[in-house]
């Protein structure tokens, strides 16, 4: 998405992975390289993902699933709107079920 990078991945699918008791949770990260800019953009950047993440999750996340938000370089500029919309675009990628590989092609 031009906002966000979205990673996702489901907890029962790591090998040996520690199962907390509040599994029924999603559980987020955010993170923002140098490569956006100095301390006072990435810590903006991480404040608007964590801003529309409190919007978007509780409605577009999966429980026993761990997402990782990270910033762009337009995502300090970008209309929160449009980081939104960014945001759900990628949460419904994410989790929409993937397509049947025909083998007899």
């Amino acid at each position: 998405m031009p906002g966000l990078v979205l990673q996702a991945r489901r907890r029962s699918d790591v090998p040996g992975a520690f199962i907390d008791s509040d599994a029924t949770a999603c559980r987020i990260g955010f993170t923002a390289t140098k490569k956006i800019g100095n301390a006072v953009v990435r810590n903006r950047t991480k404040r608007r993902l964590r801003a529309a993440a409190a919007v978007l999750l509780p409605q577009y996340s999966r429980p026993d699933y761990d997402y990782v938000l990270v910033g762009r370089m337009t995502t300090p500029a970008r209309k929160f709107e449009a980081l939104c919309d960014d945001l759900q675009k990628a949460l419904m990628r994410v989790h929409q079920e993937p397509k049947a590989v025909n083998k007899n092609k």
